[in-house]
Protein backbone atom coordinates (compact mmCIF):
# COMPACT_ATOMS: atom_id res chain seq x y z
CA UNK A 1 0.00 0.00 0.00
CA UNK A 2 1.36 3.38 -1.19
CA UNK A 3 0.20 6.80 0.57
CA UNK A 4 -0.12 10.02 -2.01
CA UNK A 5 -1.05 13.46 -1.02
CA UNK A 6 -2.16 16.13 -3.06
CA UNK A 7 -1.88 19.43 -2.43
CA UNK A 8 -3.95 21.95 -3.75
CA UNK A 9 -2.25 25.26 -4.49
CA UNK A 10 -3.98 29.13 -3.73
CA UNK A 11 -0.56 31.08 -3.07
CA UNK A 12 -0.75 32.19 0.94
CA UNK A 13 -4.27 30.29 1.00
CA UNK A 14 -1.69 27.97 1.29
CA UNK A 15 -0.52 28.32 4.99
CA UNK A 16 -3.48 26.64 5.87
CA UNK A 17 -1.30 23.63 4.16
CA UNK A 18 1.90 24.34 5.83
CA UNK A 19 0.14 24.21 9.26
CA UNK A 20 -1.66 20.42 8.07
CA UNK A 21 2.45 19.28 7.27
CA UNK A 22 3.82 20.44 10.48
CA UNK A 23 1.06 18.15 12.45
CA UNK A 24 1.78 15.78 10.25
CA UNK A 25 5.01 15.90 11.07
CA UNK A 26 4.70 15.98 14.51
CA UNK A 27 2.54 13.02 14.85
CA UNK A 28 4.86 10.65 12.44
CA UNK A 29 2.50 10.81 9.30
CA UNK A 30 3.92 8.64 6.46
CA UNK A 31 3.72 9.98 3.23
CA UNK A 32 4.84 8.02 0.34
CA UNK A 33 4.48 10.45 -2.05
CA UNK A 34 3.19 13.86 -2.70
CA UNK A 35 2.41 15.87 -5.95
CA UNK A 36 1.28 19.43 -5.10
CA UNK A 37 -0.07 22.56 -7.30
CA UNK A 38 1.23 25.88 -6.90
CA UNK A 39 1.72 26.89 -3.35
CA UNK A 40 1.10 23.61 -2.52
CA UNK A 41 4.41 22.41 -3.96
CA UNK A 42 6.41 24.91 -2.93
CA UNK A 43 5.30 24.67 0.85
CA UNK A 44 4.34 20.54 0.80
CA UNK A 45 8.25 19.96 -0.10
CA UNK A 46 9.24 21.49 3.51
CA UNK A 47 7.28 18.13 4.55
CA UNK A 48 9.79 16.21 2.94
CA UNK A 49 13.07 18.00 4.12
CA UNK A 50 11.32 17.21 7.76
CA UNK A 51 11.56 21.46 8.52
CA UNK A 52 8.64 22.13 10.99
CA UNK A 53 7.53 25.96 10.80
CA UNK A 54 9.79 26.64 7.96
CA UNK A 55 6.72 27.84 5.75
CA UNK A 56 5.01 29.68 7.93
CA UNK A 57 8.42 31.56 9.26
CA UNK A 58 9.94 32.64 6.42
CA UNK A 59 6.76 33.87 4.75
CA UNK A 60 6.39 35.81 8.67
CA UNK A 61 9.77 37.42 8.10
CA UNK A 62 9.66 38.19 4.71
CA UNK A 63 6.13 38.87 3.42
CA UNK A 64 6.18 42.62 3.49
CA UNK A 65 9.66 42.90 2.21
CA UNK A 66 9.38 44.68 -1.34
CA UNK A 67 12.13 42.07 -2.64
CA UNK A 68 9.34 38.83 -1.92
CA UNK A 69 6.76 39.82 -3.81
CA UNK A 70 3.96 42.70 -5.07
CA UNK A 71 3.92 45.34 -7.15
CA UNK A 72 6.77 46.62 -7.44
CA UNK A 73 8.68 43.00 -8.03
CA UNK A 74 6.20 42.79 -11.33
CA UNK A 75 7.02 46.10 -12.58
CA UNK A 76 10.37 45.28 -12.28
CA UNK A 77 11.03 41.89 -13.62
CA UNK A 78 7.17 40.59 -14.67
CA UNK A 79 7.22 38.57 -12.42
CA UNK A 80 4.58 39.45 -9.26
CA UNK A 81 7.13 36.49 -7.27
CA UNK A 82 10.40 37.81 -7.10
CA UNK A 83 12.53 35.11 -9.12
CA UNK A 84 15.90 35.75 -7.87
CA UNK A 85 14.85 36.40 -4.15
CA UNK A 86 11.68 33.68 -3.69
CA UNK A 87 13.10 30.87 -5.42
CA UNK A 88 17.20 31.38 -4.81
CA UNK A 89 18.50 33.69 -2.36
CA UNK A 90 15.46 33.13 0.36
CA UNK A 91 16.19 29.18 0.27
CA UNK A 92 19.91 29.43 -0.32
CA UNK A 93 20.99 31.54 1.85
CA UNK A 94 18.21 33.54 4.12
CA UNK A 95 16.05 30.27 5.29
CA UNK A 96 18.34 27.68 3.81
CA UNK A 97 16.24 24.10 2.53
CA UNK A 98 17.30 21.04 3.98
CA UNK A 99 18.41 19.54 0.38
CA UNK A 100 20.30 16.72 2.02
CA UNK A 101 17.28 15.27 4.29
CA UNK A 102 15.39 15.69 1.46
CA UNK A 103 17.39 13.32 -0.96
CA UNK A 104 17.48 10.66 2.11
CA UNK A 105 13.38 10.63 2.45
CA UNK A 106 11.70 7.77 0.74
CA UNK A 107 8.90 10.10 -0.18
CA UNK A 108 9.02 11.34 -3.91
CA UNK A 109 8.16 14.73 -4.81
CA UNK A 110 5.58 16.01 -8.06
CA UNK A 111 5.22 19.27 -8.74
CA UNK A 112 1.99 20.20 -11.09
CA UNK A 113 2.67 22.63 -14.06
CA UNK A 114 0.63 23.30 -17.41
CA UNK A 115 2.63 23.10 -20.55
CA UNK A 116 1.02 26.81 -22.67
CA UNK A 117 1.24 25.27 -25.64
CA UNK A 118 -1.02 21.99 -25.54
CA UNK A 119 -3.09 23.52 -22.21
CA UNK A 120 -2.33 19.88 -20.69
CA UNK A 121 -0.92 19.46 -17.05
CA UNK A 122 2.55 17.69 -16.31
CA UNK A 123 3.42 15.93 -13.39
CA UNK A 124 7.25 17.01 -12.91
CA UNK A 125 8.92 14.63 -10.27
CA UNK A 126 11.51 16.19 -8.05
CA UNK A 127 14.46 14.68 -7.19
CA UNK A 128 16.92 17.66 -6.90
CA UNK A 129 15.14 20.27 -5.69
CA UNK A 130 18.31 23.21 -5.79
CA UNK A 131 19.18 22.17 -9.52
CA UNK A 132 15.27 22.09 -10.14
CA UNK A 133 13.99 25.20 -9.04
CA UNK A 134 12.51 26.24 -12.25
CA UNK A 135 9.96 23.32 -11.49
CA UNK A 136 9.34 24.98 -8.97
CA UNK A 137 9.00 28.47 -10.53
CA UNK A 138 6.95 26.87 -13.21
CA UNK A 139 4.43 25.32 -10.67
CA UNK A 140 3.72 28.50 -9.05
CA UNK A 141 3.77 31.02 -12.33
CA UNK A 142 0.70 32.27 -12.01
CA UNK A 143 -0.81 33.70 -14.93
CA UNK A 144 -1.01 37.60 -16.27
CA UNK A 145 1.70 38.27 -13.32
CA UNK A 146 4.19 35.71 -14.34
CA UNK A 147 6.47 35.37 -17.23
CA UNK A 148 6.18 31.85 -18.63
CA UNK A 149 8.94 29.71 -17.55
CA UNK A 150 10.90 27.71 -19.93
CA UNK A 151 12.49 24.33 -18.15
CA UNK A 152 13.61 21.38 -20.95
CA UNK A 153 12.83 22.99 -23.66
CA UNK A 154 9.00 23.06 -22.32
CA UNK A 155 6.47 26.60 -21.70
CA UNK A 156 4.93 26.28 -18.19
CA UNK A 157 2.88 28.18 -16.16
CA UNK A 158 0.87 27.56 -12.96
CA UNK A 159 -0.12 24.12 -12.61
CA UNK A 160 -3.63 25.09 -11.53
CA UNK A 161 -4.85 26.27 -14.44
CA UNK A 162 -4.77 22.73 -15.58
CA UNK A 163 -5.40 20.82 -13.01
CA UNK A 164 -6.11 22.62 -9.66
CA UNK A 165 -6.53 19.21 -7.44
CA UNK A 166 -4.58 16.15 -9.32
CA UNK A 167 -6.22 12.90 -7.55
CA UNK A 168 -6.88 11.38 -10.62
CA UNK A 169 -2.79 12.03 -11.45
CA UNK A 170 -2.07 10.82 -8.30
CA UNK A 171 -3.76 7.65 -8.55
CA UNK A 172 -2.08 7.04 -12.18
CA UNK A 173 1.31 7.00 -10.18
CA UNK A 174 0.57 4.08 -8.34
CA UNK A 175 -0.82 5.02 -4.62
CA UNK A 176 -3.57 3.25 -3.54
CA UNK A 177 -4.60 5.68 -0.33
CA UNK A 178 -4.84 9.38 -1.14
CA UNK A 179 -5.00 12.22 1.44
CA UNK A 180 -6.01 15.52 -0.59
CA UNK A 181 -5.19 18.62 1.65
CA UNK A 182 -7.56 21.61 0.36
CA UNK A 183 -7.41 25.62 0.63
CA UNK A 184 -11.07 26.14 0.11
CA UNK A 185 -13.84 25.21 2.65
CA UNK A 186 -16.36 22.74 1.82
CA UNK A 187 -19.23 25.32 -0.16
CA UNK A 188 -16.58 27.21 -2.12
CA UNK A 189 -17.04 26.89 -6.32
CA UNK A 190 -15.07 28.91 -8.65
CA UNK A 191 -17.27 31.89 -10.89
CA UNK A 192 -16.42 32.72 -14.66
CA UNK A 193 -15.06 36.13 -14.74
CA UNK A 194 -16.67 38.11 -17.31
CA UNK A 195 -14.07 39.32 -19.80
CA UNK A 196 -11.32 36.39 -18.91
CA UNK A 197 -11.46 35.30 -22.46
CA UNK A 198 -10.66 38.63 -23.86
CA UNK A 199 -7.75 39.18 -21.30
CA UNK A 200 -6.76 35.39 -21.86
CA UNK A 201 -6.97 36.23 -26.14
CA UNK A 202 -4.95 39.36 -25.43
CA UNK A 203 -2.02 38.07 -23.42
CA UNK A 204 -1.57 34.42 -24.83
CA UNK A 205 -2.97 34.83 -28.54
CA UNK A 206 -0.03 32.46 -29.52
CA UNK A 207 -1.00 29.73 -27.40
CA UNK A 208 -4.68 28.85 -28.12
CA UNK A 209 -4.68 25.88 -26.23
CA UNK A 210 -3.90 27.49 -22.92
CA UNK A 211 -6.44 29.71 -24.06
CA UNK A 212 -9.22 27.01 -24.18
CA UNK A 213 -7.98 25.75 -20.47
CA UNK A 214 -8.09 29.16 -19.00
CA UNK A 215 -11.52 29.53 -20.23
CA UNK A 216 -12.84 26.40 -18.83
CA UNK A 217 -11.33 26.44 -15.67
CA UNK A 218 -13.82 27.30 -13.41
CA UNK A 219 -16.31 24.45 -14.59
CA UNK A 220 -13.08 22.61 -14.60
CA UNK A 221 -12.64 23.28 -10.78
CA UNK A 222 -16.02 22.75 -9.71
CA UNK A 223 -16.46 20.06 -11.25
CA UNK A 224 -13.05 18.09 -9.83
CA UNK A 225 -14.87 19.65 -6.17
CA UNK A 226 -17.99 17.45 -6.69
CA UNK A 227 -16.06 14.66 -7.70
CA UNK A 228 -13.65 15.13 -4.29
CA UNK A 229 -17.00 14.65 -2.49
CA UNK A 230 -17.93 11.92 -3.74
CA UNK A 231 -15.23 10.06 -3.55
CA UNK A 232 -14.85 11.57 -0.17
CA UNK A 233 -18.21 10.02 1.04
CA UNK A 234 -17.10 6.18 -0.25
CA UNK A 235 -13.95 6.04 1.65
CA UNK A 236 -11.92 6.50 -1.31
CA UNK A 237 -10.19 9.69 -0.21
CA UNK A 238 -9.21 11.55 3.00
CA UNK A 239 -9.76 14.97 2.88
CA UNK A 240 -9.16 18.01 5.04
CA UNK A 241 -10.18 21.49 3.95
CA UNK A 242 -10.81 24.66 6.07
CA UNK A 243 -13.89 23.99 8.33
CA UNK A 244 -14.31 27.81 8.00
CA UNK A 245 -13.75 31.04 5.96
CA UNK A 246 -11.06 33.14 6.60
CA UNK A 247 -10.65 35.81 3.92
CA UNK A 248 -7.42 35.83 2.47
CA UNK A 249 -5.85 37.81 -0.49
CA UNK A 250 -3.68 36.01 -3.24
CA UNK A 251 -0.94 37.50 -1.90
CA UNK A 252 -2.13 38.28 1.69
CA UNK A 253 0.33 40.61 3.61
CA UNK A 254 -1.84 40.61 6.76
CA UNK A 255 0.98 38.74 8.96
CA UNK A 256 -2.02 38.34 11.43
CA UNK A 257 -4.32 36.31 8.68
CA UNK A 258 -1.57 34.18 7.84
CA UNK A 259 -0.92 32.99 11.38
CA UNK A 260 -4.94 32.76 12.05
CA UNK A 261 -5.17 30.34 8.43
CA UNK A 262 -1.48 28.26 9.33
CA UNK A 263 -3.53 27.79 12.88
CA UNK A 264 -6.70 26.93 11.22
CA UNK A 265 -4.50 24.28 9.49
CA UNK A 266 -2.88 22.58 12.84
CA UNK A 267 -6.66 22.71 14.16
CA UNK A 268 -8.59 21.07 11.46
CA UNK A 269 -5.72 18.33 10.96
CA UNK A 270 -5.63 17.29 14.92
CA UNK A 271 -9.43 16.84 14.70
CA UNK A 272 -9.60 14.64 11.74
CA UNK A 273 -6.17 12.92 13.09
CA UNK A 274 -8.04 9.70 14.88
CA UNK A 275 -9.96 9.25 11.55
CA UNK A 276 -6.84 9.92 9.09
CA UNK A 277 -5.42 7.24 11.07
CA UNK A 278 -7.96 4.94 10.49
CA UNK A 279 -8.17 5.77 6.77
CA UNK A 280 -4.11 4.96 6.15
CA UNK A 281 -4.19 1.60 8.52
CA UNK A 282 -7.34 0.24 7.06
Amino acid sequence: MKVGLVLEGGAMRGMYTAGVLDVFLEENIKIDGIIGVSAGALFGINYISKQKGRTLNYNLKYINDPRYMGLKSLITTGNIINKDFAYYELPLKLDVFDEKTFLESKCAMYATVTNIETGKAEYLQITKPIEEMEIMRATSAMPFVSKIVNFQGKKYLDGGIADSIPIEACKNLGYDKIIVVLTRPLDYRKKKIKGSHLISKLKYGKYPNLIKTIDKRYQNYNDRVEEIIKKEKKGELFVIRPSTTIPLKRLEKDKEKLKAMYNLGVSDCKKSLTALKKYIKN
